[in-house]
C-alpha cells in the first residue's frame, strides 16, 4: 500500500526519565532523531507514557495524537455491545457457526476491525506498511497480552508483519492462502472535522493516500480463497470496475465482498 520514506518530519521524545532506554532503542531502530525534550521543530513526535506509546502532531493548528489501546473504554464496550457475528464486519466476513476463517487485514491501520475479528474468533494476520503505524500497533498488542482483560486473549489470535502487502501477498505460497483477505484502504479526503476524522487526517498525513488500491485487489482476488472484503464510505465508488459479489451497507461505510 503506502510508500515508506519519511516524508515528513519525525523524531522520538524522551522527556520523561523513566522511558528512556525505551525512547533510545525506539529511535535507533527507526533511525530517526532521540530529543530530549519536546519540541515544536519536528511535526510529529513519537514518546512513551505510562499508557503506552503515543504519536503527536505538534505545532499550533495540530490535531492532537493517537495511539492503539486494544483496552480502551470504548473498544471494550464495542465488543460487548458491537453486534457479534451479527454486526456488518463479521457477515462481511462470511463469520458462521463452526468457521472461524484465517484471515489476513493487508491494511492494518489501527488495527480496530483486525481485533474484531480476532474476538469473533479469527486468526488474523495483520499487515502495515508504514513503520511508525507497526510500531504503534506492536505496542498496543503488547499491551494488550499483559493486560488482565479479555484482550489478553484475543491477541493470541493476532500476529502483525511490517510489509508491503502486494509484495507479501505476490510472495505467499499456496499452502498460506488465507480464506480471507480484508482490504480497508485510506479514505478519499474530507472536508467536515470530527473527532473520528480528525484520527483519520493524522494517519492520512502520516502514511499519505492509498494510490494503487486496485493493484492490491486483484492480487488479493488471487489469494483468498473464500472472498475479500473492502471496506468504502457508503457513497463511493468501488476500487476497481469488478463488480462485487454483494454488498453490506451502514450508515457511513460499506462492505464490498467478492468471492473467489
Amino acid at each position: 500500500m503506502r510508500q515508506e520514506n519519511y516524508p515528513l518530519s519525525i523524531a522520538v521524545s524522551t522527556s520523561a526519565a523513566a522511558f528512556h532506554d525505551m525512547a533510545a532503542s525506539l529511535s535507533g531502530r527507526l533511525s530517526l532523531p532521540l530529543l530530549q525534550s519536546e519540541s515544536e521543530d519536528y511535526e510529529f513526535l513519537l514518546f512513551y507514557t505510562s499508557e503506552g506509546l503515543v504519536l503527536k502532531q505538534t505545532g499550533k493548528n495540530n490535531l492532537g495524537s493517537i495511539m492503539v489501546n486494544f483496552t480502551s473504554p470504548a473498544m471494550t464496550y464495542r465488543l460487548k455491545h458491537g453486534g457479534g457475528r451479527r454486526q456488518a464486519l463479521a457477515r462481511a466476513a462470511g463469520l458462521k457457526r463452526g468457521w472461524q476463517p484465517a484471515v489476513i487485514d493487508a491494511t492494518a491501520g489501527l488495527g480496530r476491525d483486525g481485533f474484531i475479528l480476532a474476538h469473533l474468533g479469527c486468526q488474523v494476520h495483520m499487515l502495515e506498511r508504514s513503520q511508525i503505524l507497526a510500531v504503534l500497533l506492536e505496542d498496543g498488542l503488547q499491551r494488550a497480552e499483559q493486560s488482565k482483560q479479555a484482550a489478553a486473549q484475543i491477541v493470541k489470535r493476532l500476529r502483525l508483519t511490517q510489509t508491503d502487502s502486494e509484495v507479501f501477498l505476490r510472495q505467499l505460497g499456496q499452502d498460506n492462502y488465507p480464506d480471507v483477505i480484508y482490504l480497508d484502504p485510506m479514505y478519499p479526503e474530507r472536508t467536515k472535522s470530527s473527532l473520528v476524522k480528525k484520527e483519520m487526517r493524522i494517519l492520512r498525513r502520516l502514511a499519505g493516500e492509498d494510490l494503487d488500491t486496485a493493484g492490491l485487489l486483484a492480487v488479493a482476488l488471487d489469494r483468498a480463497r473464500n472472498r475479500v472484503v473492502v471496506k468504502r464510505p457508503r457513497l463511493a465508488k468501488p476500487l476497481s470496475r469488478l463488480v462485487p459479489s454483494h454488498q453490506i451497507k451502514g450508515k457511513t461505510s460499506r462492505f464490498d465482498v467478492y468471492l473467489t
